[in-house]
């Protein structure tokens, strides 16, 4: 059996899910730098899911369109946490429905038996905390890609020129 490669599912939708530590961290990673309006986010206590409509960047495609002179990509894609018992944020007010938020990192705070809280980190200091019963993220990528409106990539943080 032959690992994945980026190159493999480079034209493909995406879909991920992070059931554990390991799993969350290359999921934040694809997740880094997408922006989102306030209001492309909503908490269905019934259901115990967390939902964003995100545009991420392809940071699987940097290499290619590095390659090709900048031609970058982002895609809308849905950031969902399942098992999430209670939703709470700071550093921005979810009123402010023109407000456009920007992911850091996700990260996971372990309580006991496979509980936590799942934290979205933001620009400007802002985060969303989920307390969750257990770990479960998914990302699925829901449009087509489309070049990105700035036509730069973000600045990545493991750029040396910083």
């Amino acid at each position: 059996m032959n690992d994945a490669r980026f190159e493999d599912g480079a034209d493909r939708p995406l879909r991920v899910q992070a059931l554990d530590a390991e799993d969350l961290k290359i999921l934040s990673a694809l997740v880094q730098d997408a922006v989102l309006p306030v209001s492309e986010m909503a908490w269905d206590a019934r259901k115990r899911r967390f939902a964003m409509l995100i545009n991420r960047f392809r940071w699987e495609d940097h290499p290619r369109a590095d390659a090709a002179g900048g031609d970058y990509e982002r895609v809308q894609a849905l950031l969902v946490v399942s098992d999430v018992l209670g939703v709470a944020s700071h550093g921005f007010s979810r009123k402010d429905t023109d407000l456009v938020l920007s992911i850091l990192s996700i990260g996971f705070e372990a309580g006991e038996d496979g509980s936590g809280h799942v934290s979205i980190l933001l620009a400007g200091d802002g985060e969303v905390r989920l307390s969750v019963e257990c770990l479960d993220v998914a990302l699925s990528d829901v449009t087509r890609p489309y070049r990105a409106p700035s036509g730069k990539a973000p600045r990545h943080p493991l750029d040396k020129d910083i």
